[in-house]
């Protein structure tokens, strides 16, 4: 991205959109009660209350009645259903790894097969994007949850934590390839969660190729553990690395989320808070997803930022928007063109 004199002044900046990820998968409702979501019903007033507190996106994931993550497509479209109705307005961004969470003690932290996260292009209603991961790679959690964030709740044993520790993502390029087009076939919004610079210059060179042809919606993951860890140094390389018409948001754990958030929207992007990431604030103490929301829209207003309402988030991301060439989507995105056959220098935009 490029910043001029005046990039960090507000009135030059898009509003905020703040992504919410309210349903947790790596906790159990025990850990958190007050915040974590079991029935139906209970899952779909969240997002209602996220959305009015300032959120415009949400990262959905199911839970069952005994409170564990759900693997059940049929209760994605059940959610996505009643969300739709009870906040029309909502982006609808469905987590990509179907639940991660093990089933009991003893079990891996497992995404589901390759076969059945393509079936999330079928879902019906459809969400408005489904969340990407690019190339596989280690997820370890456990690196930066400290113990003394995690007494008392399900993460404290033994057990859970080797399950997360030795998590992975898959994320091949067979994988990858198929999964965007099954997507962009049923209209589905693809939003990248990369883990590092590798994930985006893989990525880039995806686009390049033509195998996708639509808005770069990123996501920058700071968790560690096989990602890039939460070094705000980190974030400003993967910043100037990306493209001038991508939009980027900054997701992070624990006491980082506020800090990372902060220098994001103070740079002109965007933020992304919940309980996935955090279930305490920067003093230690329990704090839920729509009290982040609305420390969110106060740190946004502080740096002079509006907070973007349901529509102007649409217009943002460009939901709906694909395009149809290589050439179109790398000029959309901000992206210097292709080198010609036999052209000298650096193409020019």
């Amino acid at each position: 991205m490029q910043f001029f004199d005046d990039s960090l002044h507000p009135e030059n900046m898009d509003k905020v959109v703040i992504t919410v990820a309210p349903y947790g998968p790596e906790w159990m409702p025990e850990d958190f009660p007050e915040d974590i979501p079991v029935t139906m019903d209970e899952q779909i007033q969240k997002a209602v209350e996220c959305y009015e507190a300032g959120a415009t996106v949400l990262h959905l994931h199911v839970r069952e009645l005994d409170g564990k993550g759900s693997k059940r497509l049929s209760k994605f479209n059940e959610l996505i259903k009643g969300v739709r109705e009870a906040v029309p307005e909502m982006i609808i961004q469905v987590g990509g790894s179907i639940s991660f969470a093990p089933e009991s003690e003893g079990e891996a932290a497992l995404w589901l097969s390759d076969d059945t996260r393509h079936m999330l292009a079928e879902l019906t209603p459809k969400p408005d994007q489904v969340t990407v991961a690019v190339n596989t790679t280690q997820m370890n959690i456990m690196e930066l949850l400290y113990p003394e964030y995690l007494k008392g709740t399900s993460l404290e044993h033994p057990a859970i934590q080797e399950a997360y520790a030795e998590m992975t993502v898959p994320a091949g390029p067979g994988w990858l390839a198929e999964h965007l087009k099954r997507l962009c076939a049923n209209g589905i919004q693809p939003h990248f969660q990369l883990t590092g610079m590798h994930g985006w210059e893989t990525l880039e060179r995806m686009v390049r190729k033509g195998l996708y042809k639509g808005p770069l919606n990123l996501t920058w993951i700071g968790i560690g553990g096989g990602f890039d860890g939460p070094n705000p140094f980190n974030f400003f390389n993967f910043i100037h690395r990306v493209p001038d018409g991508c939009t980027l948001t900054s997701e992070s754990l624990l006491k980082n989320v506020l800090p990372l958030n902060t220098i994001s929207m103070a740079m002109g992007l965007h933020a992304r808070v919940g309980n996935e990431d955090t279930i305490i604030d920067h003093r230690g103490e329990r704090f839920g997803s729509v009290q982040q929301i609305q420390q969110t829209v106060r740190m946004a207003h502080e740096l002079g930022r509006e907070v973007a309402n349901g529509k102007e988030a649409r217009e943002i991301y460009r939901i709906g928007v694909q395009y149809d060439s290589i050439e179109e989507t790398l000029l959309a995105n901000g992206m210097a063109p292709n080198r010609r056959s036999g052209q000298k220098g650096v193409p020019q935009r």
